[in-house]
């Protein structure tokens, strides 16, 4: 059985997306790839939240659904969509550990005040950036919490979410940065990145099309279009 990468999907960053896609499976044609779309998740009667101010993108919260999409069993990978492979992600399914209920990169990550991407407020919070990149153990009996109603529910703010909160500490498994390599805050001595998380912006955007890395995703970018005969939007000007 194919992996599953469960995919956050922003309307205003496709093209985001599809280098993320491009960048699975140039390495490993077998995974099967599944966007987040809010839009079809609320016709489909599974989210029903309203517009939070709050969230920076469209899948905030439509992340937390893996689990019941998964219909509570087996290991599932939940990413953001400004993330390229650098590797199979099977190496990174590898990695999975029942005794976990879901495994991912504990940054200590404190960016400074200010704006990023397209204008969003940056924001500091506890275990920031810990809920980008998650595998997850969908058949663990503590993730049974995470029903479609309990994601629904506006008591459960974002906090109790990106922080685990219905997790005990033990429960969450450790990834290596390798995995959510954070461009602009991990250097070369924290490891070697096999996923590259354009997280204050990537080369879609304006500002930032000479970012650290930015060669990457534009190689990325052009192999796609090259290899699957595709033309894009013009990315955000």
């Amino acid at each position: 059985m194919s992996n599953k990468v469960f995919v956050g999907y922003d309307t205003r960053e496709d093209i985001a997306f599809q280098v993320c896609e491009h960048s699975i499976k140039r390495y490993n044609q077998n995974v099967n790839v599944l966007p987040l779309i809010q839009h079809d998740l609320r016709q489909q009667k599974m989210y029903w939240r309203e517009l939070d101010k709050l969230a920076s993108t469209e899948f905030t919260f439509t992340r937390f659904l893996v689990p019941h999409l998964m219909n509570f069993k087996g290991w599932a990978l939940f990413i953001d969509s400004d993330i390229i492979f650098l590797d199979d992600v099977d190496n990174l399914f590898a990695l999975a550990n029942d005794d976990f209920a879901v495994m991912c990169v504990k940054h200590e990550y404190k960016p400074k005040p200010g704006l990023k991407m397209d204008g969003q407020v940056q924001t500091v919070y506890p275990r920031k950036n810990w809920s980008s990149v998650v595998l997850w153990n969908c058949g663990h009996p503590s993730n049974e919490k995470v029903t479609v109603d309990s994601v629904n529910n506006p008591n459960n703010d974002g906090a109790y979410f990106h922080r685990f909160s219905w997790l005990q500490d033990h429960e969450i498994g450790e990834l290596p940065c390798d995995w959510n390599w954070l461009v602009g805050w991990y250097r070369e001595e924290d490891g070697s990145p096999k996923a590259l998380h354009y997280t204050e912006g990537g080369p879609w955007f304006k500002n930032y099309r000479n970012c650290d890395f930015h060669s990457e995703w534009k190689e990325c970018l052009y192999q796609m279009m090259k290899t699957e005969n595709k033309t894009v939007q013009k990315i955000n000007s």
